[in-house]
Formats: C-alpha cells, structure tokens, sequence
C-alpha cells in the first residue's frame, strides 16, 4: 500500500474520532502513520493497540474510540493494507469475502465546506461504486442498479444497544449474593470474594417503514434493496411497505438474493404504486404491529416523500404516537437535495415537529451517511442526539 494511500485512510479515521468527541491532532496522526510501519497492517489487534496508545488519552475515551475503529475496520477489513490502486492498476487476485460485491466498498463524496469528510460505512481505497455515489436513485440504469446493491450491502447498520433489565455476571454495580453465597461452600462458609454482576445489553431493534405508492416507484426498486441490505447485515429488522395499506415484508428479506427478494415482495404488496395514506397506515401499523415490534425502543425509519391524500391531523396523531414509543424516528425523503425542493405539502408540515431527524435518502451517498448516523447512535437515554434536518 503507498504512504499516500496510509495517510488518506489515517486522515478520514483522526476526523471520524473527532466527531466522536476525541480530540486528534495532526501530529499525533503522524505518530501513527510512523508507528504503523513497525507493525503487521492484517492484523487488526496490532493496528488497533498501536493507534489506541497514541490516540487515546483518557479512560472514559476507550468505548468511543472501540465504536469507531470495529466500525471503520468492519467497512474496510484490513484497511491500512490495503492494496488497491487508484491509478487504474488490477488490484492483486484475491478471493472474495462472504457476501461481498466485486469492489470493497463505497466512498461518499465530500459535500460542500468539508472536502474530505467521508462515512463509517464506506471508506475503501478503491471502486466503480464512487461514480454512483452521487447520482440520483431514478436515473440508475439495470447495471447500475447491480452495482448500487453491492455497496449497499457493504455498508455497516448498527443503531446503537439498549440496557435490558436482566443481571449477568460481570464487572458492574451489584454484588451478586446467589453467587457469593454458593463460592462460600468450598471455603467452609467464609465469603472471600464478592462477584458482581451488570446489566445486559442487546442490540436495538431496527424497524423500516417505506412507502411504495406512485410518487416513490421510481425510488421503490432501489429501496427494496436497501431493505434487503438491512436485513442481511441487521438480524432485528422489521420491514413494512405501505401505499393505502400495510404490508410486512420482513420474512422476504430473508432471501439471499436480492433479485428473488424484490420479486417476492411486488407480488405480496396489493396496493403498489397507489395513493398515500401515512396517517392511516400508520394507525394500521400501531393496532396490529406495535405490541409486537416496538417494544425495547428501537429505531423507526419511516421513507416516504411526504405527498399524503390523508388527514394531516391523524397524520400528526400517529406520527407523534410513533415517536413516543421508539427510540428515535428518523424520516428519509428521497426530494431532500434535489432543486428548489422544500418540506411544505401539508402531511410533512403536521408531522415533521415530531420527527427526530429529517434526512435524505436519494444517492448511494445520502444511504452511506445514514449508515454512518446509525452508528453513532448512543446507548441509553432516549433522544439523546440533537434533531437534524437536511431540509
């Protein structure tokens, strides 16, 4: 790999830990970039304890910097070494990872005012994937649609963990007496040592409500695929499509092939490419699902462009009753970005107060920055990021 390769991929993961709150000075990163040539850049325990010693400086710094480098090293295996050139070289012949497309990832382009900013979840050194990047999903063509779904299922969804209820053994807070008393046996009675136990984390479920009806069929197709990229890389995953129903496609995405996977879902939704009815099928959606899928506060994707033949007034009943109950709610509209656009049809207006981020979701780029969003998605308390709007 050339130095020019190594500084790059150093540059965009010192940026990524400055957003997550480490502070990351430039000569620190040459520090690493010195340290790394002393080092196996395969191996992800050497690169990982050779960057941690030198970029990390408090205790409360190491979950933060753990997220961000499984992320950046999960999007990349083996990142620093890399070999690939862009000069237009064949990358050496390799056998390919489980699931993987023909090119290692995907990067998103700098937007304006940050020009070299790039995500989590599709650093690579190199692929024909950039030129998509930022193209809108309605002009792909057949074999550009090919390529979009190998980068979206390169890209790393990972909402963040939720502290259940349940105590396993561990370092935490409690003193586990069950299990101090049963040592106490072999030691006749005397209690030598006090074992502990902590409270469980799971991971959060993931819940996709995207709208198929005729506003969005020219963005339906290439969204499927996102759901199918979601549901192979996310194993908590409830996937529902919608125009004036409700349709739960969550078992067809279960399908290794995408292909296979979309054909099943056209023929299982009744109403594609119909009106839009968000309030309604949201109600729907809170009479029959709800108790089933919404518990632990997981995060709620709802995709649609907003245009609704429904009671904006029930939208924003249901649209706030959704935000009560999950974790976050995050609104994707594949019109944010495209020129002159603004959020004023009057279902968006009633609803957006309760949406805890407005994002786009049009380009490969815009599905890369929710994959990195996602990530940064903190345990604990609800809402606990600052509501965004690309609008």
């Amino acid at each position: 790999m050339s130095s020019s390769h190594l500084a790059g991929n150093l540059l965009v993961f010192g940026r990524l830990l400055r957003r997550a709150g480490i502070e990351v000075h430039v000569g620190r990163l040459l520090d690493v970039a010195e340290a790394l040539t002393h080092v196996d850049l395969g191996s992800r325990d050497e690169v990982f304890h050779a960057c941690r010693a030198l970029l990390v400086h408090r205790h409360e710094q190491y979950a933060a910097f753990e997220r961000v480098f499984a992320a950046f090293w999960s999007a990349h295996p083996g990142m620093l070494a890399a070999d690939n050139s862009h000069d237009g070289v064949d990358a050496p012949d390799r056998p390919p990872a489980p699931d993987a497309g023909p090119a290692p990832g995907l990067v998103a382009e700098a937007s304006p005012g940050e020009p070299d900013e790039q995500a989590v979840g599709i650093v690579r050194t190199w692929s024909d994937a950039e030129r998509l990047a930022r193209r809108h999903f309605g002009t792909f063509t057949e074999d550009e649609l090919g390529e979009a779904q190998d980068a979206l299922a390169r890209l790393r969804w990972t909402p963040g963990t939720r502290r259940t209820r349940r105590w396993v053994r561990g370092r935490g807070p409690r003193v586990d007496l069950r299990r101090a008393f049963a040592q106490s046996l072999r030691t006749r009675g005397e209690i030598v040592t006090l074992p502990t136990r902590r409270r469980l984390d799971r991971p959060r479920r993931l819940i996709l409500l995207c709208d198929v009806s005729g506003s969005m069929e020219r963005y339906a197709r290439l969204l499927i695929h996102f759901a199918h990229a979601l549901g192979r890389r996310h194993d908590r995953l409830e996937a529902f499509l919608f125009s004036t129903g409700l349709t739960r496609v969550t078992t067809a995405l279960h399908h290794r092939r995408a292909d296979q996977a979309a054909a099943i879902i056209a023929a299982a939704v009744p109403d594609w490419s119909g009106g839009t009815r968000i309030g309604e099928v949201l109600a729907q959606f809170h009479r029959r699902w709800a108790r089933r899928v919404l518990h632990g506060g997981p995060v709620v994707l709802l995709v649609s462009d907003g245009w609704d033949r429904g009671d904006p007034d029930e939208l924003r009943a249901q649209v706030a009753r959704l935000q009560r109950i999950c974790h976050r709610l995050i609104w994707l509209n594949p019109l944010i970005g495209t020129p002159d656009y603004a959020p004023l049809t009057r279902g968006l207006q009633a609803a957006l107060p309760y949406v805890d981020d407005f994002l786009p979701c049009g380009t490969l780029a815009d599905l890369g920055d929710l994959a990195v969003h996602l990530n940064r998605i903190a345990p604990g308390t609800r809402r606990d990021n600052p509501r965004s709007s690309a609008a």
